[in-house]
C-alpha cells in the first residue's frame, strides 16, 4: 500500500484514496502510531461499504480501541505470570538470567566506573539518537540520488544565533551523503572586491549546479541580523537588503530553485550554558571567539533584528522554518524531516514519521508571537 495514493482528511490518521474505483468507490484507511508501533488499516470503500466519513472514523476509532485493549491485556497477563513465578526453581532460573545479562553488558561496556557516570549516559544516549537518525539519513540519501537523476537544485539555508547547534546539524544530515554533489558553503569577511560587488554576488557563485545540493552555514541573511548589529553595513544597505530578498528568492523559485530556509531558535540559558562549555573543554574552545563574548550582551539587539527578519522574510515560495534547538538532537531530526518533506522522491519509505513535532518546529507565527511575550528565543 503506497501512502502517496492516499491523501489527509481532516481528521488525523484517517486517509482517503485519491482514484475513484467504479464499483467499490473511495478507500479509507487508518494509519496511526501507538506505543512506537505503525498501524494500518483498510476500513472499507464509500460505495461498496457505504462509509461515509463519520462511520469511518467510528471504525478507525473501534480499531484504535481493540489495539489498546489487545496491549493492556498483554500487560496484564505478563504481571499475572511474574505474580505466579515465585517458585525457588524460577527465582533461580530469574537470577541466572540477570547474571547473564549483566555480564553481557560489562563485556560491552568494559571498565565503565572509570568513567564518570554523566559521560556515560550521555554516550549511550548518543548512540540511541544516532541509530534514530539513520533511518531518515538513508531518505537523504534516496532524496539527493532522486535530485541528481533529475537535474535539479537545492540550497539549504542555516541561521540562527551562535552556538544554536547549526554545524552539527549540517553535519549530521550529510554525513552519508555523496560529497561529489554536495557543498557546504561557510563564506567568511567579504574581501575588499566584494564589498564594491552587488551584495548578492558572491553567494551565488556558491550556488548549486543540477544534481547538487549547496548547503550555506549562514547565508545572505547575515545583512538581516550580524551585519546591521556590529556596524558592518549602513542602515541604508540593511534596508535595501530588507526589501530586495523577497523578490530575490522568489526569483529563484521560479527558475527551479528547492529553497529551504531554516532557523534554529537556541535559549538564552541554553546558548550560555554552551558558551561555558565551549571556554571550558579543551577539544572546543577553538569554536569560541570574540563575536561570541558579545552574543549574550547583546541578546535583545538580535531578538529585535530576529524578529524583524522573520516577519518580513518569510513568504510563500520560501517560508522559513524555526526549529527549537536546545535539544539538539531533536532539532537535527525536525531539520531532517523538513528537508525530506520538500521533495516527492522516488522510492519514500512511508513507514516512518514525518510529521513536524509541533514542540520543535514550530510556525513562524509562533515564534513571532512568543516573541511578543518574551525576548527568549
Amino acid at each position: 500500500m503506497n501512502l502517496s495514493d492516499f491523501e489527509k482528511t481532516s481528521s488525523s490518521g484517517l486517509y482517503i484514496s485519491k482514484a475513484v474505483h467504479p464499483l467499490f468507490g473511495r478507500k479509507y484507511i487508518a494509519r496511526f502510531q501507538y506505543e512506537r508501533k505503525r498501524y494500518v488499516k483498510v476500513l472499507g470503500y464509500t460505495k461498496k461499504d457505504n462509509l461515509t466519513k463519520k462511520s469511518a472514523l467510528d471504525l478507525m476509532q473501534s480499531f484504535k480501541d481493540s489495539i489498546i485493549v489487545k496491549k493492556e491485556e498483554q500487560v496484564i497477563t505478563q504481571k499475572t505470570a511474574l505474580k505466579s513465578s515465585d517458585t525457588p526453581k524460577v527465582q533461580n532460573e530469574a537470577l541466572d538470567r540477570m547474571i547473564e545479562e549483566n555480564k553481557k553488558l560489562i563485556s560491552i561496556l568494559g571498565d565503565y566506573k572509570k568513567l564518570d557516570e554523566q559521560v556515560l549516559a550521555e554516550g549511550i544516549q548518543k548512540i540511541y539518537d544516532l541509530e534514530e537518525l539513520k533511518k531518515y539519513q538513508i531518505e537523504l540519501i534516496k532524496l539527493q540520488n532522486y535530485l541528481e537523476s533529475q537535474n535539479k537544485r537545492m540550497i539549504i539555508i542555516f541561521e540562527g544565533r551562535d552556538a544554536s547547534g547549526k554545524g552539527g546539524a549540517i553535519r549530521r544530515i550529510t554525513r552519508y551523503m555523496n560529497n561529489k554533489h554536495y557543498r557546504i558553503v561557510a563564506l567568511g569577511k567579504p574581501t575588499d572586491t566584494q564589498r564594491n560587488q552587488w551584495f548578492f554576488q558572491r553567494y551565488i557563485t556558491h550556488f548549486p549546479t543540477g544534481g547538487e545540493i549547496v548547503l550555506f552555514d549562514r547565508s545572505w541573511y547575515n545583512r538581516a541580523m550580524v551585519e546591521p548589529i556590529f556596524g558592518f553595513c549602513s542602515k541604508e544597505e540593511h534596508e535595501i537588503f530588507m526589501e530586495d530578498v523577497v523578490n530575490f528568492e522568489q526569483d529563484l523559485v521560479r527558475q527551479g530553485m528547492i529553497l529551504i530556509k531554516l532557523y534554529f531558535s537556541v535559549s538564552k540559558e541554553e546558548q550560555k550554558r554552551r558558551f561555558d562549555r565551549r571556554i571550558e573543554d579543551p577539544l572546543r574552545q577553538w569554536k569560541f571567539s570574540e563575536v561570541d563574548m558579545q552574543a549574550q550582551d547583546l541578546w535583545d539587539e538580535f531578538s529585535e533584528k530576529k524578529y524583524e527578519m522573520l516577519r518580513r522574510t518569510t513568504s510563500r515560495s520560501a517560508p522559513w522554518y524555526v526549529v527549537r534547538s536546545d535539544d539538539k538532537h531533536k532539532a537535527r531530526l525536525e531539520a531532517m524531516k523538513v528537508i525530506l518533506n520538500s521533495v516527492d522522491y522516488d522510492g519514500r519509505n512511508y513507514s516512518l514519521d514525518y510529521e513536524p513535532n509541533e514542540e520543535v518546529n514550530i510556525s513562524v507565527q509562533r515564534e513571532l508571537l512568543q516573541m511578543r511575550k518574551s525576548k527568549n528565543y
